[in-house]
């Protein structure tokens, strides 16, 4: 099953943001190529270019200090394991903790290195770190894959918390929805939201189907259009039936 994710405010599209640049800047960090690491060194810039809100880490420390005084809520409930409830609220305390722990403003560390500064600039333009660009660059690239990894972790890890928070968050709105079966008749599926309250929307179906959704959505309506994905260069609507889950997440 393919799951698609659709954002109802800027916070949760923020956070979806994120996630997607932390995971790449993950799988990139972890690889030996000069390739790699400029990958990495660019996914770090976008993320403290998303994560330039000035009430994003408020944001987080208030949202996980309101989960776990709802978590705190259910101690003593026979039908909850006492183990993963004091478990999940250490991971929360945990987080919390260290996003309260960083000083100033998000990223200023970096904001504050003029040969990283000079490298974001530099990679706004097309084709603009080329060795004759930046050769202290290029110098950098062609180090020891090591080093160049030590250099990262020290300029990532900083900003880890914020990773660290948005997932424990996105986790538990995952876990809010149930999911429903739906049905899209001719390839569209229109409901009326009748006042329901949600973050964010999952749907999910089968590859098998081989159609990719156009979602749009307000407090009024929501609307679903299955487009076939053999046409993605001319979109065409897929017109027949197609099975879906659809779940409503909500903190």
């Amino acid at each position: 099953m393919i799951s698609y994710e659709y954002p109802l405010n800027e916070r949760i599209r923020t956070l979806l943001r994120l996630e997607d640049l932390y995971s790449k800047l993950a799988h990139f960090s972890r690889g030996d190529a000069p390739q790699d690491h400029h990958v990495t060194l660019l996914t770090l810039f976008e993320i403290l270019e998303v994560a330039g809100r000035a009430d994003l880490k408020v944001d987080l420390v208030q949202e996980l200090e309101r989960q776990r005084q709802i978590l705190i809520s259910f101690r003593n409930n026979p039908e909850i394991s006492e183990e993963a409830l004091s478990g999940a609220l250490y991971e929360i305390e945990q987080a919390s903790s260290s996003l309260l722990a960083m000083a100033g403003k998000i990223g200023q560390y970096l904001r504050e290195n003029e040969w990283l500064m000079a490298i974001r600039s530099r990679a706004s333009i097309p084709g603009g770190v080329c060795q004759f660009d930046l050769p202290s660059y290029h110098y950098w690239l062609q180090r020891d894959a090591d080093q160049r990894r030590h250099d990262l972790s020290n300029w990532v890890h900083p900003m880890l918390p914020i990773r660290d928070g948005l997932s424990i968050v996105l986790r538990l709105l995952r876990a809010s929805g149930r999911p429903e079966t739906q049905l899209a008749r001719g390839g569209t599926y229109q409901l009326m939201m009748a006042g329901r309250s949600a973050q964010m929307l999952r749907l999910r179906l089968s590859p098998a189907d081989a159609v990719v959704p156009e979602i749009s959505a307000n407090k009024y309506a929501l609307n679903v259009r299955f487009m076939l994905s053999e046409t993605v260069i001319r979109p065409r609507l897929a017109e027949r039936d197609v099975n879906f889950e659809l779940t409503f997440c909500s903190l």
